[in-house]
């Protein structure tokens, strides 16, 4: 698959780049999930210049140096002594950006942690040494959000306040995605776009893996990914073990319990054996950036009324399905997978739907807020989408449903009434059921 998107992206990498080379040394920290497309967002927006490219795996200190020095020598044409700690390497990279200018990228810059902890500081004494006095673009990038947001955030971390900018990369847009079926697959219907944002959440490998293998309508890529040499089996659990280190059984559970439809804090606590998951909550939310709260619209920050909700939209998709069924997948029943997943896909893709569409309004950039409504009690009254324009007068408020000849108008307008009493009287409403036609 070609590479899309990242104008912005590519354009701040470059920028940042020029402005190391005729000023002096800068940082840039680069972060968001595996698999987003860090490192080609790297390689492609410094595709002329030369790139000393390091990847920190979980290896001795002493074994990565020595590819490290091989690496500086190939692409500085330089001798390089004999390296055995990782601050030799920095120095000895340092003292070449007095006379030369290349960009420096370390990959995984987290995994330092579990290498030798002391790196941090040691880097943040010799960069803060050297820094005017060179011109090294130097980018780091990292997979697990919170370590990273530690290294560069905490006020107790040494190389805090170092960053000279920090980017985090988001999965692809509706409109991305749209131009890569266009390519692709130009007869591509809506439901094959629904397909697509509904099992890879818009993450650039997942498409590619689907682009790659020409899997590209809705029962090609059940299939592709039910295989059972199929990169999406494991990938969750790889994805978050990484993240949760050996304490993952709680939150897998929690994940569990979230993509089942348990999303208030009291139904997961009873799907867990009534344990106590606030701590676990939070982590989740503010520390792991898994899971997000949500609230009807207009409800204040410490209202009550709180559903829980998995952010990662792959993540809720492999919780659902193929988590779930892992014992399908241990005794080789492949194909009893890709039947259930096949079967519910009209269901699971119509709660997609509304997703797909929140994310639509919020590209658009033209409301100041985008959310749902529900009553806490009384009636139950919900409504799939409400946004608020820019200007802060009219208020966009949506049905959804994957079909139009399930929409019940009267039911729709009733609940227009209620909503309109009850938080947006002083708007101008405008309101539409939409369906997998108006993707």
């Amino acid at each position: 698959m070609k590479f899309y998107d990242r104008t912005e992206e590519i354009r701040n990498l470059q920028k940042i780049k020029e402005s190391a080379y005729t000023e002096h040394s800068k940082l840039t920290v680069l972060t968001g999930r595996r698999r987003i497309g860090k490192t080609s967002l790297i390689f492609k927006a410094l595709e002329d210049e030369t790139i000393i490219y390091l990847f920190v795996s979980r290896k001795n200190e002493s074994d990565l140096c020595t590819n490290f020095c091989t690496e500086i020598e190939n692409k500085l044409s330089v001798f390089v002594p004999k390296m055995t700690s990782f601050i030799e390497v920095f120095r000895f990279l340092l003292e070449q950006g007095k006379t030369k200018k290349f960009s420096l990228v370390i990959d995984e810059f987290q995994e330092f942690i579990n290498i030798n902890n002391s790196i941090y500081s040691e880097i943040q004494n010799y960069w803060d040494q050297y820094r005017l006095q060179t011109k090294i673009n130097f980018v780091v990038s990292g997979s697990i959000y919170p370590l990273m947001s530690k290294i560069f955030k905490d006020r107790k971390e040494p190389l805090f306040g170092r960053a000279d900018s920090s980017m985090k990369l988001n999965p692809f847009t509706t409109s991305v995605l749209k131009e890569i079926l266009s390519d692709y697959k130009p007869n591509y219907s809506n439901d094959n776009l629904l397909a697509l944002y509904t099992y890879t959440g818009g993450i650039p490998k997942y498409v590619e893996l689907l682009v790659d293998n020409n899997a590209l309508d809705v029962s090609s890529m059940i299939n592709y990914i039910c295989q059972s040499d199929s990169p999406f089996i494991d990938e969750g659990r790889n994805l978050l073990i990484q993240e949760f280190g050996k304490n993952y059984g709680n939150y897998f559970s929690i994940l569990n319990a979230i993509s089942s439809g348990l999303n208030t804090q009291s139904q997961i606590a009873a799907f867990m054996g009534e344990k106590s998951i606030g701590g676990q909550l939070s982590k989740l939310e503010t520390v792991y950036d898994l899971i997000k709260r949500s609230r009807p619209i207009f409800a204040k920050k410490g209202s009550q009324t709180v559903r829980y909700e998995i952010s990662d939209n792959f993540l809720r998709f492999w919780f659902r399905y193929v988590e779930r069924n892992r014992t399908l997948i241990e005794i080789q029943n492949f194909k009893g997978l890709s039947n259930l997943i096949e079967k519910d896909y009209p269901t699971y893709s119509g709660m997609a739907l509304e997703l797909y569409f929140k994310q639509q309004l919020q590209e658009s950039f033209e409301y100041r807020n985008i959310g749902s409504w529900w009553e806490p009690k009384g009636d139950q009254n919900e409504i799939d989408i409400v946004a608020i324009n820019m200007d802060n007068k009219r208020a966009f408020v949506a049905e959804i449903k994957r079909q139009k000849k399930n929409f019940k108008p009267q039911l729709f307008e009733n609940k227009l009434k209620v909503i309109k009493k009850k938080i947006l009287n002083k708007y101008i409403i405008d309101s539409k059921c939409l369906d997998i036609s108006d993707m």
